[in-house]
């Protein structure tokens, strides 16, 4: 069983538009509308690759409603807490004719600090027996930029282990605390040094300094079409993203469709570098799809054989 928490949650539309016209009305369609948020998302495809998962996620407001409304129907086991704000709509714009997709997300709700302390008990209560956690998203306004720390806190004593992937100064808030695993993209990862990532060295940097400073005891930066560095005490290994069988339409969802195949291969008993193997394989797959729709599980597990790995114990190049 793998449990996600996800505090800014929203209701996923993509709409298909043949080309976006700056004059005159855009004739669209719906292609999907979905829960999702990171934690929702990390749940729904914990469950397509065999594992279990429940969603403990905000909800408040219609939109806060149509978002249970579309967990129950999809069958994802979900706890809903309930909040005063109203959830947030986000909107992935796929225009067909080019290929190209726009994410669009909105801030979302403010949470007042008893909504915050209320979601940490809750997921206290749910952590039960489950050996991971994941937290992943965004912070919506009003809670404090350790929140995170004190989820890992709350995990920690429960005897579980945390995975976080989130940004900004809910990101930096964490690393006091420490987590078991920290996903980062290369943006994130800037964020926390300042310098530019563009390549393993600098990826090696930046995770050599999550581990030593006990940020986290596995540290996973990816690096866009190159692949992924997953660093652990043992360790740095570059992993290599596949070659796509077809065109990249978005990167929507990538992030969380890597850390729900990593999840699921490490609560099967897998090691962190075989794992993220997995994760970079899936988020490869996940962007064959324009939006955050469900991407090929049987295209990933065929991508994984194509990901290759190099062990680096030496210095890094300057």
């Amino acid at each position: 069983m793998v449990l996600t928490l996800t505090m800014n949650p929203a209701v996923d539309l993509c709409w298909e538009v043949e080309y976006l016209e700056g004059v005159g009305k855009n004739r669209a369609r719906v292609r999907s509308v979905a829960a999702g948020g990171g934690g929702i998302n990390v749940a729904r495809h914990v469950v397509r690759f065999g594992g279990r998962a429940t969603a403990v996620h905000t909800a408040g407001g219609e939109v806060g409603l149509r978002l249970n409304r579309l967990l129950d129907e999809e069958g994802v086991d979900h706890v809903a807490v309930d909040i005063h704000g109203e959830t947030r709509e986000a909107l992935v714009l796929f225009e067909a004719g080019s290929h190209r997709s726009y994410h669009i997300v909105p801030p979302g709700p403010r949470l007042h600090d008893r909504e915050g302390r209320r979601c940490l008990d809750v997921l206290e209560q749910a952590v039960g027996s489950c050996p991971y956690v994941v937290a992943s998203g965004s912070l919506p306004g009003g809670l404090p930029d350790d929140f995170y720390a004190a989820v890992a806190r709350r995990v920690k004593e429960a005897g579980s282990r945390l995975i976080l992937d989130t940004s900004g100064p809910a990101l930096r808030g964490a690393l006091e605390e420490g987590v078991f695993l920290l996903r980062c993209n290369r943006t994130e990862a800037e964020s926390l040094t300042g310098q530019a990532i563009s390549g393993f060295d600098d990826a090696r940097a930046i995770n050599e300094h999550l581990l030593t400073t006990g940020a986290a005891e596995i540290a996973v930066t990816t690096l866009g079409a190159l692949g992924a560095l997953c660093s652990t005490g043992h360790g740095h290994t570059e992993l290599y993203a596949p070659p796509l069988p077809g065109e990249p339409l978005s990167d929507a969802g990538a992030g969380d469709s890597m850390v729900a195949a990593l999840t699921t291969r490490l609560a099967a008993g897998e090691d962190p570098v075989s794992a993220c193997a997995l994760g970079v394989a899936t988020a490869a797959a996940a962007m064959l799809t324009p939006s955050t729709e469900p991407f090929d599980r049987d295209a990933a597990w065929s991508l994984r054989s194509q990901v290759r790995t190099r062990f680096r114990t030496d210095a890094p190049d300057h």
